[in-house]
């Protein structure tokens, strides 16, 4: 194994979670007998340029198929946050209708719908056919590519250079890191900004979040390691915030090396300080985090052990790729959670990877009134709650299992 940012062949143990299939690849009620296909679930920390990374067993194409079905658009509080994020936007850099923004894993086009809007040429980078498919039901236009210097010199030659370049959520799942943030010192105009919003490691560590490893997912972000990658890749970090999506998140404001409007604030210093007392150029900070790990699946798995034994039933909400890593890791099959909810009608009549857990619509969920609704998608689990509010008329109870195992 090499980094795939510097080459490194040197590693600090991070986290093994086994094997487990894709996190995304749904199981179809025709295809049960089937078998599937599962892969080593290992991550390392290289000890030269401190980025965290999975060992990979297989190309991009078999997590990212035509059939992915994760849509933002399902999460209102995540749609609330991409129309915050463009007003603000605008406003910071004037964007205006001779403006053009760049959105880099447009999905389907819960963001660049709110770019549309205020009349400013937009463009969505989204491989995925069936997310594709419904940003361009939207009026976006979609370039179906994955992203990286080839795909930006094309871009950059038909003249959509851009003034703003978004990036939610994308730079943990490309595995050559270093093309694709090229990719944005080409596309991105002399003095335009890109800014790119991920899970924070420290966060990740700090909180047990351990179900935000997946195969999709090739690398976990710090400023540290971020700072080096897009410094060798022509990209300068000028500002950074702290977002509290997704279990904690940064949001790095970048610009080319050489853009002259674009100063360092006190915010990126401030993060780096922060990271390093935290250790993160520490091989303890990285090892320590397996033991975190199972505790967490330990508690989860003894308390629907229990629930079994006082005949308690026990459903989920969210087939998210975060709970299919705490099922698989844990290996939870629908002896101890029946079922699982999800308002997305593209997963549900599906299986859940791994654990072959049955994905339904709400009406299960109201028909059937479990005892115990384990939240899955922590991320959002005031969103959730409020939407099933109503299991309480029946004395149902909520549950997450990060960072502790706890009933709401």
């Amino acid at each position: 194994m090499k980094c795939r940012h510097c080459g490194g062949e040197d590693f600090w143990p991070f986290l093994d979670l086994g094997t487990a299939p894709p996190s995304n690849s749904y199981v179809a009620a025709n295809a049960l007998a089937a078998p599937e296909l599962w892969y080593p679930l290992i991550i390392r920390t290289c000890s030269n340029c401190l980025l965290t990374q999975t060992e990979d067993f297989a190309e991009r194409e078999t997590f990212f198929s035509e059939s992915y079905a994760y849509f933002s658009s399902f999460s209102t509080s995540w749609v609330n946050h991409a129309r915050a994020y463009v007003e603000t936007m605008v406003e910071r850099y004037q964007l205006d209708g001779n403006s053009r923004v760049v959105e880099i894993a447009a999905n389907d086009g819960y963001l660049l719908q709110f770019v549309k809007e205020r009349g400013i040429a937009c463009l969505g980078i989204e491989p995925t056919a069936s997310t594709a498919a419904a940003a361009r039901q939207k009026g976006i236009e979609i370039v179906e590519e994955f992203f990286g210097t080839a795909l930006a010199k094309e871009l950059a030659a038909e003249g959509w250079q851009a003034d703003l370049m978004a990036a939610n959520n994308v730079l943990a799942h490309v595995p050559d890191i270093n093309d694709f943030v090229a990719g944005f010192a080409l596309l991105l105009k002399p003095e335009g900004v890109a800014t790119f919003e991920f899970p924070h490691l420290i966060n990740m560590v700090a909180e047990s979040q351990f179900d935000t490893a997946y195969h999709e997912h090739y690398s976990y972000l710090s400023l540290t390691a971020v700072e080096r990658i897009f410094a060798a890749n022509g990209l300068k970090v000028f500002d950074v915030e702290t977002t509290p999506w997704h279990g904690g998140s940064l949001r790095v404001f970048a610009s080319r090396a050489g853009a002259a409007l674009r100063h360092r604030q006190a915010s990126v210093d401030s993060v780096l300080d922060a990271e390093r007392r935290a250790g993160i150029g520490e091989r303890a900070f990285h090892a320590g985090f397996q033991a975190s790990a199972r505790r967490v699946r330990n508690d989860f798995v003894t308390y629907l052990i229990e629930c079994e034994s006082k005949g308690l039933k026990v459903a989920a909400y969210g087939a998210a790729a975060k709970g299919n890593t705490l099922l698989n890791f844990a290996g939870i099959k629908s002896d101890l959670i029946a079922f699982v909810v999800d308002k997305n009608p593209a997963k549900q009549g599906f299986y859940l990877p791994g654990s072959r857990i049955a994905i339904v619509d709400e009406a299960r969920l109201k028909a059937e009134k479990p005892d115990k609704v384990v939240i899955l998608p922590w991320n959002i689990q005031t969103e959730i709650t409020n939407q099933l509010s109503y299991i309480r008329d029946w004395g149902g109870k909520f549950v997450t299992a990060i960072p502790v195992l706890k009933e709401h």
